[in-house]
C-alpha cells in the first residue's frame, strides 16, 4: 500500500454557499448534497492525480480531464496518510481506517472494532434528503478465500468501507442485479428474482414466437400491440404505430428509502411527433 493518498472531491452546490435565510436555501430549488467515496484496495500511483502548475492555474493530469468542466469547483488534496501512519501497512487496516480515520483493533474474532466512517456521519445529517440514506456497493467479498484476508484481522474489515459505528460494519452489495433493483425495481429474495427472470423470458418468447424471427422489424411489429397487466403505475401497453407506452403517471417524494405517491397524474399518451417515411 502506499503510505499517501491523493483524494479528488469535486464540491456540488454546497448549502453553506448560501445564506440560511435566503429564498433558494428555503424552497425544493435547493439541489440536494451528495457525497462519494471510491476506494482503490492497491494503491495509485499519486502523480498521475495531482495537478501540475501554480495555485489557480493549475494544468489537470490526464486522468483528470474527464473533470476538466467542473474544474473551477474542483479541490485536489494530497499529502495524506491513513490511520495510523507509516506504521500501519496491511490491506484490512487501510481499507478499515480510509473513511473512519481510526486504526482497526486486531482481531479475527466477532469483537471488531474501528469506528463510524465519514459517509455514515454525512448521511445521518444529510441522507434523508434521498430515497437511500446511504448506497455501499463492492465488487467482491473476501469470506471464505484462503489467504484473501489478512492474518491476525478480521475479513469484516476487508469487505466494506462503510461504518455506521465501531462495531457496526455496512455490508457492500456485490451483486449487480440487486443494486439495480434495488434502485428501479422490485427487491425480493433469489426465489422472487429467478420467477421474474422466468416471467421476462415468458414474455420475450411469446413476442417471438408471435413475430416468427428473431429480425427487429418482425420483433418490432409483434411488440407494437404489447401489454402489460402490472407496472408500478398500473398497467402499461404501446400504442400502435408509434413504439411509445401510455402509462399512468405520478409525482412521488422519497424519503427514508420510502416512495409516497403526491399527486396521480393518471394516464398519459406519449407526445412526441410520429414520423413517417
Amino acid at each position: 500500500m502506499l503510505r499517501g493518498l491523493g483524494t479528488v472531491v469535486a464540491l456540488p452546490f454546497l448549502e453553506s454557499m448560501v445564506p440560511a435565510m435566503t429564498a433558494l436555501a428555503q424552497t425544493p430549488a435547493r439541489p440536494p448534497l451528495r457525497f462519494g467515496a471510491v476506494y482503490v484496495p492497491n494503491g495509485c500511483p499519486i502523480p498521475y492525480w495531482m495537478p501540475k502548475g501554480e495555485a489557480g492555474a493549475l494544468a489537470l493530469t490526464p486522468i483528470l480531464q474527464p473533470l476538466a468542466s467542473f474544474q473551477r469547483a474542483l479541490t485536489v488534496i494530497g499529502q495524506l496518510s491513513r490511520a495510523g501512519g507509516a506504521g500501519v501497512t496491511d490491506h484490512a487496516v487501510s481499507s478499515a481506517g480510509w473513511l473512519t480515520g481510526a486504526v482497526a483493533k486486531q482481531t479475527e474474532a466477532e469483537d471488531i472494532q474501528v469506528g463510524i466512517s465519514i459517509d455514515q456521519v454525512l448521511a445521518k445529517a444529510i441522507g434523508q434528503e434521498t430515497p437511500f440514506p446511504s448506497l455501499e456497493y463492492a465488487t467482491e467479498d473476501f469470506t471464505g478465500y484462503i489467504g484473501g484476508c489478512v492474518p491476525g484481522y478480521s475479513c469484516t474489515y476487508m469487505n466494506t468501507i462503510s461504518w455506521g459505528g465501531e462495531a457496526a460494519p455496512l455490508p457492500m452489495e456485490i451483486n449487480p442485479r440487486v443494486a439495480f433493483e434495488r434502485l428501479f425495481g422490485r427487491a425480493g429474495t433469489p426465489e422472487d428474482r429467478r420467477q421474474r427472470l422466468h416471467e421476462d423470458r415468458s414474455i420475450l418468447d411469446s413476442v417471438v414466437e408471435e413475430a416468427g424471427s428473431l429480425q427487429q422489424d418482425a420483433v418490432i411489429k409483434a411488440l407494437d400491440h404489447a401489454r402489460l397487466a402490472e407496472a408500478p403505475g398500473g398497467s402499461a401497453e404501446m400504442v400502435p404505430g408509434q413504439h411509445h407506452v401510455r402509462m399512468n403517471m405520478f409525482i412521488a417524494q422519497a424519503r427514508n428509502g420510502k416512495f409516497a405517491i403526491v399527486k396521480s397524474l393518471g394516464v398519459i399518451d406519449p407526445k412526441e411527433a410520429v414520423l413517417t417515411a
